[in-house]
């Protein structure tokens, strides 16, 4: 919450509620070793760059350590514990790695809201910028609120969102799959994979239930009033097993030139493998193009989009990241 706030200022998470436009912060974030230690077991990723020296001169965070920080940013006005949202499309631009040990300041707000096919729509934007001023992350985020997610969760994907492309989804068998960025890869050439499977002690961890939020990914009741036989993986987590995936391609690069544009098209729940992969699109002006994809263990994708990051001509990276 923000200074002086107390639990009783607090607005109902409700679409009718929301105003446009409406800033929350600074919230400060001390990014400590617990913090990146919370992180990383939540998402399964301690790769040596969180833990002992970077190409930047010491350990960083991970690209998204602050996932939370900048989606969850609204709780400053609004009651946590009442919101019922359901997060459809996420675009993030990742411009400077958080040096472990800094403060970070988040700041944003709620930019659009709109209506469409019965369900309400906000839209989020937030910025993360280091102790020196420089920008280090910028999240929009949009998700239909004051939903129940039993009703959304069970089509292919959100009926309000608008994909202005679409993701193919193949890779070109014949050519073989790349390790890491770099010039001259041919199109459609797979990207490596990463499996992994979220349990609810990572699902609990990653959604705040221990700063005492209950929802439909830590609350197994919370999940059951919204018509969910178990808990959802949160679209951030998925996202942020993207993103590990994309580290091990681009290497440093991700952290200063990455950018995502994700959409969350099925559900994914607590224990299910989920796999990140993806396919090449081409290079321009010295950046390499991808697809990405989440599916689960039948085929069935969870998240779609597009990523891109400068071809760094050495990556430099650990063997524990690959």
């Amino acid at each position: 919450m923000t200074k002086g706030a107390t639990m009783a200022s607090l607005k109902e998470a409700r679409y009718e509620l929301v105003e446009v436009p409406e800033r929350f912060g600074p919230v400060e974030v001390r990014v400590d070793r617990r913090f990146v230690l919370d992180y990383a077991f939540a998402q399964d990723d301690f790769g040596d760059w969180y833990f002992e020296e970077s190409p930047f001169g010491g350990p960083i965070a991970h690209p998204l350590a602050l996932a939370n920080e900048l989606l969850f940013l609204f709780y400053q006005g609004y009651d946590g514990n009442t919101a019922q949202g359901l997060h459809t499309h996420e675009t993030l631009r990742f411009r400077s790695p958080v040096r472990r040990g800094e403060t970070v300041t988040i700041t944003g707000g709620y930019t659009e809201k709109y209506e469409r096919r019965g369900q309400g729509y906000v839209t989020l934007e937030a910025t993360a910028t280091g102790e020196d001023g420089r920008i280090l992350v910028e999240h929009v985020g949009r998700e239909i609120m004051r939903t129940v997610a039993g009703d959304v969760v069970g089509g292919r994907r959100s009926e309000g969102e608008q994909r202005p492309r679409t993701v193919q989804g193949t890779v070109d068998a014949d050519v073989p799959p790349i390790e890491v960025a770099a010039y001259g890869l041919p199109e459609r050439a797979a990207l490596p994979s990463r499996t992994t499977t979220f349990s609810q002690d990572q699902m609990s961890v990653f959604s705040w239930a221990g700063r005492g939020f209950a929802n439909v990914h830590t609350s197994v009741e919370k999940a059951a009033a919204s018509g969910l036989d178990r808990t959802i993986v949160q679209a951030q987590q998925q996202t942020g097993h993207v993103i590990a995936n994309l580290v091990d391609v681009f290497g440093a690069s991700w952290f200063t030139t990455g950018d995502l544009d994700l959409r969350f098209v099925s559900p994914a729940f607590v224990d299910e493998t989920l796999t990140t992969s993806g396919a090449v699109l081409g290079e321009i002006g010295g950046r390499l193009e991808v697809e990405v994809w989440v599916e689960k263990a039948d085929g069935t994708r969870t998240a779609v989009g597009w990523a891109s990051a400068a071809i760094d001509d050495d990556p430099r990276r650990p063997a524990s990241l690959l």
